[in-house]
């Protein structure tokens, strides 16, 4: 299947193989952290504790599988001229806009379960969070991670990240009506030492 491609201003949300990968994540960890232990305990325990126990674990097992596809099509991301757009949430909506000029680095992350499924994570990092270990947001889905990180970038090497000393530069007119008024503010300031 030919990967579409990312255009400017236009919505588009995580490979349709991100679904497949939530679903294969929720299996993994049945088998890994819930079997394990529950299997034991419904087989030793009486009929009525191994309800108790579960029957709430299978209710929300159901319910994931239930929440997986609307969380997945609730997943959007576009990128702009200025900045990139994305918003995730069934129930509780998240929306979050990153400036090009904010951003210091885009990493490709891909784990062994991603890379079966042919998708990768972009974790954009900006001014503010570049000194933590979390990005500040997660693009995942992403079929060609590293066609979508050298378009960010070049957004970025364009406008230039606001976290670099001097850029972006400001024009002569701002800099001097800076200057301008500091020198303003240091007479006033020189007139009351005076007094």
């Amino acid at each position: 299947m030919p990967l579409t491609p990312v255009r400017i201003g236009e919505a588009f949300g995580p490979a349709p193989q991100y679904r497949s990968y939530l679903y294969v994540y929720l299996a993994l960890t049945i088998v890994i952290f819930v079997l394990p232990w529950l299997v034991p305990a419904i087989l030793a325990a009486p009929v009525v504790v191994a309800a108790v126990t579960g029957v709430p674990i299978l209710a929300g097992v159901l319910f994931t599988l239930y929440w997986i596809p609307l969380y997945y099509r609730s997943i959007s991301y576009r990128l702009t001229v200025t900045e990139i757009t994305w918003q995730r949430g069934v129930w509780f909506r998240q929306t979050g806009i990153v400036p090009y000029n904010r951003i210091t680095n885009v990493d490709i992350a891909q784990g062994p379960l991603m890379r079966f499924f042919s998708f990768s994570a972009l974790r954009v990092q900006t001014a503010g969070y570049s000194a933590q270990a979390r990005a500040e947001i997660v693009l995942n889905g992403i079929e060609d991670a590293g066609d979508l990180q050298e378009k960010i970038m070049g957004f970025v090497r364009r406008g230039g990240p606001v976290a670099v000393e001097g850029k972006p530069e400001a024009p002569p007119a701002a800099a001097d009506a800076v200057v301008e008024e500091l020198r303003a503010i240091r007479r006033l300031l020189e007139g009351r030492v005076e007094k």
